[in-house]
């Protein structure tokens, strides 16, 4: 059975959310106030990468279950279920997350809303706000007892968005234990094809739903944080930290999946969340219990300095005269996203110390070029390799792993290699005459 369903805020979270569920059959109205934005929405173009949403997305405009409108009268009318989908980026200078967008929407949807109507929060925001929401919804709605707020957090990975969003691990809801409502039934409708797929369908309180992904993103913050500093103690003993992550991996109980050590996490939900988790934590007079998560966050931050010292090292101790080719700026492959990219970070921080710096991404250059206009950006990877003295591999795109060290030792001045990633074959970068360093990798 079909639901009309308005998506707000039309960015990586809501066009993905919005698309999706057009996909599941329902009619779907993306609401945003970026006219641009949606222009190019509404004729199939994407203002992001990510890889099979550009087929949905123009797919289900085709079908006609999918259009877009500034018009948030428009949305109250047509639709009874509404996801806020917006940002919630870190204050500036604060660790906190930025809460506007969502309450903006609230304030502008909820005076709207005449009937019975439910509201689900996609949005990633500390616990509390929910039951804010909530109770803004009820004064500012014409007919509060018919309005209903309930948390659904979103687990995209990028990369990945589509299929997490259609066939996702579980479906976490959070509803207000002393209003009981419809949410739940409500969402198990939205939601039906992949019930029927017995994904998990978890119901909560709203501060457990509010939780669950920056606990998530938090503890995978801390497994590649864990795997980094293991990374330094294999330096100083010689050890191989991808033949011991190899080993500890088969564990059960810990599992090889993000424990690769490198350069760090980026992106626009791990550092951010982690940083709200602390704020929030604080803020609830439970700080002590997030000292670990500072040193997370430090240890994130100081692989890319460390970075940055092997690639001096690598140059002959100096930067000034040496050219350094960045393969990557996206935080990882699949994606053009470049918010708080350690691969960016790294080649600005090698720039700002005398280094001639050529960066390449499949994807992500015209980002990179918005945040870090006066890097030097080369239009394919042997481009950026010309004549460099030291290559670092930074973001472990495919092409980049591929890549033949006979064919690319033509292009540069000196055969060194830094696989800030781990993701190449040490051995047959070695028996090619190339210098290779890795990150805990003898």
């Amino acid at each position: 059975m079909s639901s009309q369903i308005a998506v707000f805020g039309t960015g990586y979270l809501g066009a993905t959310h919005a698309a999706c569920m057009a996909q599941l059959g329902h009619d779907v109205l993306g609401v945003d106030i970026d006219e641009g934005k949606l222009a190019k929405l509404a004729a199939g173009e994407l203002p992001f990468f990510e890889p099979g949403l550009p087929e949905v997305l123009r797919d289900n405009i085709e079908a006609g279950r999918l259009r877009f409108t500034t018009s948030y009268e428009e949305a109250a009318e047509f639709a009874d279920v509404h996801f806020v989908a917006v940002g919630t980026p870190q204050k500036q200078g604060e660790l906190a997350a930025d809460l506007r967008y969502v309450d903006a929407v609230i304030e502008s949807l909820a005076p709207l809303l005449t009937g019975p109507a439910v509201v689900f929060g996609k949005s990633t925001v500390p616990a509390g706000t929910a039951a804010r929401l909530a109770d803004r919804l009820r004064v500012l709605s014409p007919a509060p007892d018919e309005v209903e707020l309930a948390w659904n957090p979103e687990f995209l990975r990028e990369g990945f968005a589509v299929k997490d969003t259609l066939h996702p691990d579980r479906i976490v809801l959070g509803v207000d234990r002393t209003r009981p409502g419809t949410a739940e039934a409500v969402a198990r409708q939205v939601y039906g094809p992949l019930l029927e797929e017995h994904i998990p369908f978890l119901i909560t309180d709203l501060a457990t739903a509010e939780l669950v992904k920056t606990s998530a993103n938090a503890f995978l913050a801390t497994k590649i944080s864990f795997i980094n500093a293991i990374a330094e103690v294999c330096e100083a003993t010689g050890a191989d930290v991808s033949v011991l992550a190899d080993a500890i991996g088969y564990d059960a109980r810990i599992g090889r999946k993000f424990l690769n050590a490198g350069i760090g996490f980026g992106g626009g939900c791990l550092p951010k969340d982690i940083r709200a988790f602390i704020a929030m934590a604080g803020e609830l007079g439970a700080g002590q219990a997030f000292a670990l998560l500072r040193e997370v966050d430090s240890i994130n931050m100081r692989r890319r300095n460390k970075m940055v010292e092997l690639a001096r090292e690598a140059g002959g101790g100096s930067f000034i005269g040496t050219r350094v080719a960045v393969l990557g700026a996206a935080f990882k492959p699949n994606s053009d996203d470049v918010r708080d990219s350690p691969a960016l970070n790294i080649a600005g921080q090698m720039q700002l110390q005398g280094a001639a710096v050529s960066v390449y991404d499949p994807e992500a250059m015209q980002n990179a070029r918005q945040q870090f206009p006066t890097l030097q950006y080369a239009a394919d990877a042997f481009s950026a390799c010309s004549g460099a003295d030291v290559v670092m591999i930074l973001t472990e795109w495919k092409q980049f792993v591929d890549l033949a060290p006979d064919e690319l030792a033509g292009t540069v001045r000196q055969k060194v290699i830094i696989d800030g990633r781990n993701c190449l074959d040490p051995t047959i970068w070695r028996n090619a005459g190339w210098v290779y360093r890795g990150v805990g990798r003898p």
